[in-house]
């Protein structure tokens, strides 16, 4: 049983992707470092990705300074989209993988329908020196939006839990999908030294309303925050996931995929029943300086009114886009070019955040 003073236990829980936005939240790019000697186009990726956001919600975008938020004006305005659906908000940030750092919120629904944000720390995926201001972003957002925010916490008061957004999947019915990879791998990029699977469990139960954690295994070869799931396995509706397959013997990924495969098999939904699994292809190899890249079709992001999904100049792109268009209907396909992009080591989904409607 959730304890009675977490969001779960307040009923509170973490809505799925599909269920409607009020906004969405970005971080307008500044750091050069994500994206050595490939910069120049990455401000106009962003804005075709709001383009395609805004018929459907407003976008929320972080920005340093004055000067920043005139730069992201501009490039906006020139792309065509409509600056009465984006709202700025100055608040310094690191790096602009706002899936990652960005709040997470959860929804209490009627007859009280309220927002409010399950406070998870961030420390740039146990790898990375500058986080700090990244990890400020959701008490400055709860104060400005004035959302009640709760610190996670383990068994016992343990110090607050770190989370990346890009870490989960919910189904939005009480099931969560993470990697062992990610969450529990006791020598690399170890998020909570000394946290157990069980803690772990209850972390999630308490602050998202996951009574269902499913355990993959390894994430994608390539995967800078090693294992998030966001490149690997999604949920397009409550009962279905589409998981990366590789079907060449030969490549990196294929074991793992398969393994993660294998697992899912044998998993059960929150009410007992089977997941429905659709393989969703990989693009082929992709690589930067030598540097194997994440390239995933995996990473699209569900928007109120389009998917975006990223694509590679591949083959694959076709299909992947035909399936997911075949699994959600409701709403536009839309490919987004991420070659640029992924050369940060993440896509779509790893740089927005979603914000309920309530």
């Amino acid at each position: 049983m959730p304890h009675p003073q977490t969001p779960t236990g307040l009923g509170f829980r973490m809505p799925a992707e599909w269920e409607p936005h009020h906004a969405t939240w970005l971080g307008w790019p500044h750091n050069r470092s994500d994206w050595p000697g490939k910069f120049a186009p990455i401000p106009w990726v962003y804005a075709e990705i709001v383009r395609k956001l805004t018929p459907g919600e407003m976008a929320r975008i972080f920005v340093s300074s004055a000067a920043h938020e005139r730069q992201a004006r501009g490039v906006l305005a020139r792309a065509g989209v409509d600056l009465g659906r984006v709202e700025f908000f100055r608040f310094p940030t690191n790096r602009g993988w706002t899936r990652d750092f960005g709040p997470i919120f959860v929804r209490r629904m009627p007859p009280q329908r309220e927002v409010a944000i399950a406070r998870f720390r961030f420390n740039a995926w146990a790898k990375y020196p500058e986080w700090k201001q990244d990890d400020r972003i959701p008490e400055r957002v709860a104060a400005k939006l004035k959302l009640p925010l709760y610190r996670a916490r383990g068994e016992g008061g343990k110090p607050d839990i770190v989370l990346e957004g890009g870490a989960i999947d919910v189904n939005g019915r009480g099931t969560l999908l993470t990697t062992e990879q990610c969450l529990l791998d006791p020598a690399v990029q170890v998020r909570n030294p000394g946290l157990s699977r069980a803690e772990l469990e209850g972390v999630l139960r308490d602050y998202l309303g996951a009574t269902n954690v499913l355990w993959l295994g390894d994430g994608i070869a390539g995967d800078d925050t090693h294992g998030h799931v966001d490149d690997l396995c999604r949920f397009v509706n409550p009962r279905t996931v589409v998981l990366c397959s590789e079907r060449d013997p030969r490549e990196a990924n294929y074991r793992a995929l398969r393994e993660n495969r294998e697992r899912l098999e044998g998993m059960r939904l929150e009410d007992g029943s089977k997941i429905a699994v659709v393989e969703l292809p990989m693009p082929g190899p992709l690589y930067c300086d030598g540097q194997r890249l994440p390239a995933s079709y995996a990473n699209f992001y569900i928007a109120n009114g389009a998917v975006l999904v990223p694509t590679f100049n591949d083959p694959n792109d076709r299909v992947a886009l035909g399936m997911l268009a075949e699994l959600m209907k409701d709403r536009a396909v839309v490919g987004i070019h991420a070659v640029d992009l992924v050369w940060g080591l993440g896509t779509i989904h790893c740089l927005t955040q979603q914000q309920p409607a309530a």
